[in-house]
């Protein structure tokens, strides 16, 4: 438990912290005399004097700088800049001058390198792929790729004097860099090639990570590694030996060597350090600038469309709500607002009202977890906190008369909460998770609490008897039941399921509304309504016409006093519950196509009214009412349109709900909502925010990661190590950095912390239109070729080989220019019109914009169509192959289509999972490969035909795997190997399996939690073991540039093999 006392002194000294240190001065280079360092701090370039520390500011352009490179010369300075949208290169004299932009693609573009004649720069681009190598004149012009093949990814690119590139080639070393001791065949080595003498060199073979090459003017080559402690180090090589240089305790970032060869800068503790060669010494980086401080200042919010949380007072005359963090009260029609004090630096989540209509129980958070306060409504009082637990205490729900209140704690625990005395007891542990919970409900009564947890991954609904303590499974399926609710009655349960699908690992896909009754419910008879028509009741038997008082002068008998009447507790009537053929009475609430969930139920009369929300109209979500009403079929009306979720709340006869941030008077016997309109501004500052969010995702990554162990990390010292440095945080991007950095610690796959933030927005956009027509790499305006499925693969298009682009639109062509200037404007056009010259004819053509800023998908699309031909010319149409690019649904349709189409029609399949960048349909593709003959039927005299009619395990089957198969493609190839259903060849798989979700934060942020892992049926860890082939053989980076492919060549000879 954190201690207020401690937080109190955190946040005096952190603004004298902050002005006397710089830190998240990032992307660190050096002059080529190791006299100037420049580095990106608070999204623009500055450039120190390494001796004085003196400072200045290099630029001040829109968005981030960052990425800067000094050109051997010691003249120029490129670095990338995102002021368009998208990061772009830009190039300008070191000593001052015009700011001159080189690529304007709108995908990204990060400077890595120049050559040692200074007249290029190295970048990485996406322009066709998941990111490669491309170098761009420092005159301008058409950037040129330097090496082909759609996974040829390099990146961290370095130039030697002899004309070696210095690359790395996995994710490890690029978008999970920050991801520590990572073991396994998706590891980076340092590794070259030299494009003069087509000869590649690997320098590393270390199982870890050996990345960031940089290189001097001599050769000598200076890169990181975590092979000595687990953390990156500086080394280099001596006699072609590995050595290290440094011995940190903690990692260093991006080495950058001065070209002389004296100095190497590098990041550390989130400032720039400097490796002084001949002395083998490293110091920080001295730096002295005036910091513009601006996460402190306040900003704006409107409470309209940000409510997240409220309650209605018993009264019915107050509200209560949460917004963005914040805790207010008003009148119930939000006219006079108040915002109440809570605690800095937390958020509040939850708000109800106790029945003295002037107390607030708040769900805060306190040093991340959600706990339980009390509150004065009047602003009057001060925060009361009531649990202590270092585990999110959420989704309160109160009993009828608000004497009692359950909850959910932790990952395992109901808890009952006395609203007289405040304190909390637990009632139930069961596995309900930490997150993706219902509500829990007292019955009406208040005899039962009624919660849902998980059986084998699925949700089940469970009857809490809270004076006999004891719990029933009500629904006891295989299947998930959630989101339950009483109706008013106590008769019935409504929920929401999938009848037909399990909720995991894909998700229910037919999910509906349900009620349940739990007795033999007996619809009434009309006789019995006509015979109520005659039935005197009490009321109608005494009553009698008005009459004139009878005068009288005697005086009236004053009346005896009546004894006080003693309070007697009303007694209880049980609910009855029939477990026996309990599924025979359930029914289907609303319509029976679309998707229907999220139920509400209230009862006026004899009427009952079920809200929901449901997608059968249109498609699209919208808030629906079912009534059920005696001797009447029930009626489904829509009552408003763009719900895609809501909660509600009822005080006597009135109900609210609270539908996309907004809050609404609901009449539920109307089907009307009425706008309770609330404008009300209050402030934040992102200092505050940002402090909050670390410690709420922090505590939630603790609560929810899959492994208890962190993978051997000591988790709570890592909260207190990385927080050290929230003081020192300029702007969201260093926040994203921090949190990042920390969740690298766990050495673990499906993590990530993403952030955005208006102050973030640029003014300008841009936007490249692509249309499929590939130019000649050298000459960039020379047609080389039409992509296959772009937009101008059609008939009809005469544009072909060796044409010259000369207009665009109209706009003539400077073939000294960028390409790519030509088409890329603020936004995209549907259409555009190209001009080409062809044997000195010109000839315009109006094509089709590509529906995409990006091509990439079509270029792996045309390394799938080389395998299928080159797989069908080797095996003579023999075997089938179907490559999956992920694991998700639309895959898995296009899966299933290939194998009706080519494998029906042939011997024997390659399944090729190699890059396979996961999903969640590992058990269908399973199912689908296991199915085997069982019969055979016929027409009379027809052919005999087998059922089922795909009985794939029947011929020879081949997994392809290698190091970039992840996710839900290790599932796949551990159910392929455990069913036996055919040889596996390639290499180890990524070992990045855990199955995830995530969770949003105050200001819409959103983190992943790696909650489930992944196990084979001996129980070793996917996710640190991955999966082993059969046969091992790797495809290396000259293979692909060689278009040669031994992996799958292998596959072909096995099964051919079994064909003989």
């Amino acid at each position: 438990m954190f201690k207020p006392l401690f937080w109190a002194s955190l946040f005096a000294t952190s603004a004298a912290i902050a002005q006397s240190n710089v830190h998240f001065a990032t992307h660190p280079t050096l002059s080529p005399d190791a006299k100037t360092a420049i580095f990106s701090y608070e999204s623009d370039l500055w450039k120190t004097d390494l001796n004085s520390g003196i400072t200045s500011r290099l630029t001040a352009m829109q968005g981030n700088e960052s990425n800067p490179r000094i050109s051997p010369d010691g003249k120029w300075l490129a670095f990338t800049g995102t002021e368009n949208g998208n990061a772009d290169v830009f190039v300008m004299p070191l000593d001052g001058g015009t700011i001159r932009q080189l690529t304007y693609h709108s995908t990204y573009d990060f400077v890595e390198a120049w050559s040692w004649d200074y007249k290029t720069i190295y970048f990485e681009s996406g322009v066709q792929n998941g990111g490669t190598t491309y170098t761009v004149s420092i005159l301008g012009g058409t950037p040129k790729r330097v090496f082909k093949h759609y996974f040829n990814r390099t990146h961290n690119v370095a130039e030697s004097p002899t004309g070696e590139l210095f690359f790395n080639d996995t994710w490890e070393s690029d978008n999970q860099a920050m991801r520590k001791r990572y073991k396994g065949d998706f590891n980076p080595d340092i590794q070259s090639y030299n494009l003069k003498t087509n000869t590649y060199k690997r320098y590393t073979d270390y199982r870890g990570k050996d990345m960031w090459a940089t290189v001097d003017k001599n050769g000598a080559i200076y890169f990181v590694s975590d092979e000595a402690n687990g953390e990156y180090n500086l080394y280099t090589f001596v006699n072609g030996q590995k050595t290290a240089l440094t011995s940190f305790k903690e990692s260093i970032k991006r080495p950058q060597v001065s070209a002389d060869g004296s100095k190497v800068i590098f990041e550390k503790d989130y400032q720039p350090w400097v490796y002084d060669v001949a002395s083998k010494a490293a110091t920080p980086l001295k730096i002295n600038l005036v910091r513009n401080f601006t996460l402190t200042k306040w900003q704006d919010f409107k409470v309209s469309g940000s409510i997240s949380a409220f309650d209605v007072a018993p009264d019915n005359k107050k509200l209560a709500f949460v917004a963005r963090g914040e805790l207010f009260v008003s009148d119930i029609e939000g006219k006079y607002i108040k915002q109440l004090k809570t605690t800095p630096n937390e958020r509040v989540q939850e708000v109800k009202w106790l029945a003295d209509t002037l107390t607030l129980l708040v769900g805060q958070t306190i040093g991340g977890y959600q706990n339980w306060f009390t509150l004065k409504a009047d602003g009057k009082g001060t925060l009361k906190q009531l649990t202590t637990d270092t585990q999110n205490n959420r989704q309160l729900v109160f009993n009828k008369d608000r004497s009692s209140g359950v909850y959910l704690s932790g990952r395992n625990e109901v808890r009952l909460l006395d609203l007289k005395t405040l304190e909390s007891k637990t009632i139930v542990k069961d596995e309900l998770w930490g997150f993706y919970n219902d509500n829990a409900y007292f019955s009406p009564n208040g005899e039962y609490v009624m919660f849902t947890a998980y059986r084998d991954f699925e949700k089940d609904i469970f009857l809490h008897h809270l004076t006999k303590n004891e719990t029933i499974n009500l629904t006891n399926t295989g299947i998930s039941e959630s989101a339950p609710v009483w109706s008013p009655d106590s008769k019935y349960i409504y929920f929401e399921s999938d009848r037909i699908n399990p909720g995991y690992p894909f998700g229910p896909r037919n999910v509906k509304v349900y009620r349940l009754a739990l007795t033999k419910i007996e619809d009434p008879f009309r006789s019995d309504k006509w015979e109520d028509l005659f039935k005197v009741t009490k009321k109608d038997s005494t009553a009698t016409a008005a009459k004139t008082p009878e005068k009288s002068s005697k005086k009236k008998k004053a009346a005896p006093t009546a004894e006080p009447k003693k309070e007697t507790k009303k007694e209880i009537k049980p609910i009855e519950i029939d477990l026996a053929d309990i599924w025979e009475r359930m029914e289907q609430v609303g319509p029976s196509f679309g998707q229907q969930g999220s139920p509400a139920v209230f009862q006026k009369d004899d009427k009952t009214y079920v809200i929901y929300v449901s997608d059968h109209s249109e498609g699209e979500n919208k808030l629906w009412r079912t009534t059920y009403e005696p001797f009447k079929a029930p009626k489904t009306e829509k009552v408003e349109d763009g719900v895609r979720g809501f909660d509600w709340a009822q005080v006597g006869d009135k109900s609210y709900l609270l539908i996309n941030g907004k809050l609404k008077k609901f009449t539920p016997d109307a089907g009307k909502t009425e706008d309770i309109s609330i404008d009300f501004t209050f402030r934040r500052n992102l200092e505050e925010e940002f402090r909050q969010m670390y410690y709420e995702a922090w505590a939630s990554v603790e609560e929810n990661f899959y492994n208890e162990s962190f993978h051997g990390a000591d988790w709570k010292a890592l909260r207190d190590r990385y927080a050290k440095y929230l003081p020192y945080l300029n702007q969201r991007d260093d926040f994203r950095t921090l949190f990042n950095d920390m969740l690298g610690e766990l050495n673990a796959s499906h993590l990530g912390f993403y952030s955005n933030g208006k102050e973030e927005e640029v003014f300008y956009k841009s936007r490249t239109m692509e249309t499929g027509i590939l130019f000649d790499n050298q000459r960039p305006f020379v047609v080389d070729r039409i992509l296959k499925r772009s937009a101008t693969d059609k008939h009809g298009k005469k544009i072909g080989k060796g044409d010259v682009l000369t207009h665009v639109n109209g706009e003539a062509i400077d073939s000294l220019q960028n390409r790519d200037v030509y088409f890329t404007k603020p936004s995209s056009d549907t259409e555009i019109t190209l001009t080409f010259r062809r044997s000195n004819v010109d000839s315009s053509y109006t094509v089709r914009v590509h529906p995409k800023g990006s091509l990439s998908g079509n270029f792996y699309d045309e390394w799938m169509d080389w395998n299928q031909n080159y797989v069908d010319e080797k095996s003579k149409k023999r075997i089938a192959y179907v490559h999956m690019k992920d694991m998700g649904m639309d895959e898995y349709e296009r899966f299933v289509h290939d194998m009706t189409r080519d494998w029906y029609k042939k011997d024997a399949l390659i399944l090729d999972l190699r890059y396979n960048t996961g999903g969640n349909v590992h058990d269908l593709v399973l199912n689908f490969l296991s199915q085997k003959p069982y019969l055979q039927w016929k027409y009379r005299e027809g052919k005999p035909t087998p059922q089922p009619n795909f009985g794939v395990a029947a011929k020879p089957i081949v997994l392809l795997i290698n190091e970039q198969s992840l996710s839900d493609a290790e599932m796949t190839a551990t159910g392929f190997k455990a069913l036996k259903l055919g040889k596996v060849i390639g290499t180890e798989t990524y070992r990045w399996i855990i199955f995830t979700s995530g969770k949003g934060l105050v200001d819409g942020s959103f983190y992943r939690l790696p909650s489930w892992g992944c196990y084979t049926l001996d129980g070793k860890n996917i996710e640190q073991e991955g999966v082993a082939p059969d046969i091992y053989i790797k495809q290396t980076f000259t293979d692909r540039l060689t278009d040669k492919d031994p992996q799958l060549d292998r596959a072909i000879d096995e099964i051919l093999k079994d064909l003989k």
